[in-house]
C-alpha cells in the first residue's frame, strides 16, 4: 500500500510517503507555523517522486489532533482535498498516539512504565492520555489543568514518561519522584506509518466530507464554560 502522511498538529510541518511499511520520502520543517506555505510544496515533492514509480496513492493519512487549530485545519483540508480528487480513503491518526510511538523507542521499557503525551493548550492546561509499555491506551485523551497533585494516584504506582510540547511547562510542577520527561519530542509524519497502515488494513477510514480533527479551540470553549 502507498500512503501519504500529513502531520501539522504543532509548529512542525511534516509529510512522509510510505509503501508497505517503508518510508520512501519524508520532509519536515520546525521553524514555526509556516504550514500554509510549506505543506503543498512538500507534498508536490513527494508526488514527483511517486511519478517516477508509475504508482498511485492508496490513501492519505492525516494527524487528527489534538493540536493547533490553524495547523490541523490546513492539514485536514489538504488531506480531504487529495482524497476527494483522487477518490481514495482518508485515515486519521491521533497526534498523541504518534508521539507515543516515538517515545516507546526512545527509552527502556518495563512493564510498570507508562507514557503520557501532552499537547500544550495554553496556561497550565494540556491535552494528555496515558499508554502502557505496549502502546495500548489506558486513559483516553482528556483536557487536564496541571497542578502539583496532578496524576498523583498514577505516579504513586508507576514511573511515567511525559513528553510533547505540553510537557516542558510541567517540569517544575510535576515533581513526583516517578515523573520523567523526554525532551524535544515532536510528532513527525514518518512515525504515522505503522499506525496508518494498521488502520488501512482494518479499513478504518474517515468520511471525507465530514471529518474534523480535534482542535484545541474546542478545549478553550469547554474550559471557559467550566470556569463560569
Amino acid at each position: 500500500m502507498l500512503i501519504l502522511h500529513i502531520e501539522t498538529s504543532t509548529n512542525v510541518c511534516s509529510i512522509a510517503l510510505s509503501e508497505n511499511g517503508t518510508c520512501l520520502f519524508s520532509k519536515s520543517n520546525a521553524d514555526g507555523m509556516n504550514h500554509a506555505a510549506l505543506l503543498s510544496v512538500f507534498i508536490a515533492e513527494a508526488m514527483e517522486l511517486l511519478k517516477t514509480t508509475s504508482k498511485k496513492l492508496d490513501a492519505v493519512a492525516v494527524s487528527s489532533g489534538p493540536g493547533s487549530y490553524t495547523g490541523l485545519r490546513i492539514g485536514a483540508s489538504t488531506a480531504k482535498g487529495l482524497c476527494y480528487g483522487l477518490d481514495i480513503p482518508l485515515i486519521a491518526v491521533s497526534t498523541l498516539k504518534v508521539l507515543t510511538t516515538q517515545a516507546l523507542s526512545a527509552v527502556d521499557r518495563t512493564e510498570n512504565v507508562l507514557f503520557c503525551p501532552m499537547i500544550d493548550a495554553r496556561r497550565m492546561e494540556v491535552y494528555a492520555a496515558f499508554y502502557n509499555a505496549k502502546g495500548e491506551i489506558i486513559r483516553e485523551i482528556a483536557a487536564d489543568i496541571i497542578n502539583a497533585g496532578s496524576y498523583a494516584e498514577i505516579l504513586d504506582k508507576h514511573v511515567v514518561y511525559f513528553f510533547g510540547n505540553g510537557a516542558e511547562k510541567c517540569k517544575t510542577t510535576l515533581t513526583h519522584p516517578n515523573a520523567r520527561f523526554i525532551e524535544y519530542l515532536v510528532p513527525l509524519a514518518e512515525n504515522m506509518i505503522p499506525l496508518a497502515e494498521k488502520a488501512y488494513a482494518e479499513k478504518k477510514f474517515e468520511d471525507v466530507a465530514y471529518f474534523e480533527p480535534f482542535y484545541l479551540k474546542e478545549f478553550y470553549t469547554t474550559a471557559t464554560k467550566l470556569k463560569e
